[in-house]
């Protein structure tokens, strides 16, 4: 072997070994969404090729089970580089110290005005932390009721008119709308989110004047007739009442786009509209659903559509400096990409440009969502947020399942959200 050819491949090895030696792997958790999927491996694939010594490693996860591996890697400081939940899970991240604050320069902002300038005003105060910036919204996501068309006129209702309004409404509608063998609900008129309280739920509560927390946070459960009647309400919903619904069957949402006439309305967001068009195009065509308001009840103090809430990209505090700002790079090569994530997933990354985009205007429905997105206000969120929403769902499945008076159910709710409450102050 001649020596210039030696000298090559010694020169080969060379860049190589400093290749892999300047690599830097990212880890990128999200959960799981057959639309964002392709859109997203794209995204990697390109941003490698601008920085060649960057390699992305994208895993996915269900919603609910993302929340528990993320808090069991963090729990043994093995936390992914990059990821993504919903506001009410992320928090007590940022207030534990494990995430870090947005680069800006890296993310290709001045500061944190030019940063906050380039967004909806407000979706950012979520992540916004003893003065710095911690995440970069995915998505603001605020829900409203999705109908099928057929299952109205099936049961002799014009869906144009006859659409639920109020929560008494809802529940008569839903009445007329349910098909039962026996005990046995084969089709629904409509049941709730129930995995989701604090987005869902607490707005009913709210529409009556009551609330979760006193203003400064340190006294639970205001107004007990707001929330009796709320529990009232969802006793008399379930099996042993009217039975219209229960937590017990299939998410809703989760039936609606197959269009088996097992489901008449629905909880859900603008995403559900690019996942009935990627799982069921002939009934995307078919133009047989609407979307309507959240409803309210008839005596409501408060207008309260549901809660909104936000999915976060956030960064591990604990990874090198250079990971991160890689990190923040990359997250904001995705997010440039507003349009194309409403056009192919209907998701909404709240920057002042896409909302003032055609795109965004032309949007079906993008019309009923806006409106009750800029009556709503952000989902409770805490360092204790996912633990009382657990304790609300005890309470409200107790009164539903278990024959749990409102008011038993009350007292006990009141008393463990206290106790979070005092642990957390």
């Amino acid at each position: 072997m001649n020596r210039r050819l030696v000298f090559v491949l010694l020169m080969v090895l060379l860049s190589l070994s400093i290749l892999v030696a300047n690599t830097i792997e990212l880890e990128f958790w999200t959960h799981e969404d057959p639309n964002r999927t392709p859109l997203e491996e794209r995204f990697i694939e390109e941003f490698q090729k601008m920085y060649p010594n960057v390699v992305i490693k994208r895993v996915t996860q269900s919603s609910s089970k993302i929340q528990e591996l993320i808090l069991t890697a963090f729990a043994a400081n093995q936390g992914p580089d990059i990821f993504n939940m919903s506001i009410e899970d992320e928090f007590a991240y940022i207030a534990n110290g494990r995430v870090a604050p947005v680069d800006y320069e890296a993310a290709g902002y001045k500061d944190m005005e030019d940063l906050l300038a380039s967004f909806l005003p407000g979706t950012l105060d979520p992540v916004k932390y003893e003065g710095e910036i911690y995440g970069l919204p995915l998505e603001i996501t605020n829900w409203c009721i999705l109908l099928n068309k057929k299952v109205f006129r099936d049961a002799g209702l014009d869906p144009e008119i006859d659409y639920p309004k109020t929560w008494e409404e809802m529940m008569e509608v839903s009445e007329k709308l349910t098909i039962r063998e026996g005990e046995i609900i084969t089709r629904r008129g409509f049941d709730f989110r129930y995995p989701y309280y604090l987005v869902a739920f607490m707005p009913l509560v709210e529409q009556m004047g009551g609330k979760l927390v006193s203003d400064d946070g340190k006294t639970a459960i205001i107004n007990d007739e707001a929330w009796l009647n709320f529990l009232d309400y969802m006793a008399e919903w379930g099996p042993n009442g009217r039975n219209l619904g229960s937590p017990t069957y299939k998410n809703a949402r989760s039936l609606f786009n197959m269009d088996n006439n097992d489901i008449g309305m629905c909880t859900t967001g603008l995403y559900q509209l690019a996942r009935i068009k990627a799982d069921n195009p002939e009934f995307y065509d078919s133009g047989e659903f609407m979307v309507v308001p959240f409803p309210q009840f008839e005596d409501a103090v408060n207008y309260v559509p549901a809660h909104y809430y936000g999915h976060y990209y956030m960064v591990n505090s604990q990874k090198p400096k250079e990971n991160q700002e890689m990190a923040w790079k990359f997250i904001s090569y995705m997010l440039s990409h507003a349009e194309e994530y409403l056009e192919k997933v209907a998701i909404i990354i709240p920057t002042n440009e896409l909302l003032e985009s055609e795109t965004f205007k032309n949007y079906p429905y993008s019309d009923v969502f806006i409106s009750d997105l800029e009556k709503s206000t952000v989902v409770y969120f805490s360092e204790s947020s996912a633990k009382i929403q657990s304790l609300i769902k005890e309470a409200v499945e107790s009164v539903m399942l278990s024959g749990t008076s409102s008011r038993d159910a009350l007292d006990t709710l009141r008393r463990k959200v206290q106790e979070v409450l005092d642990d957390q102050y």
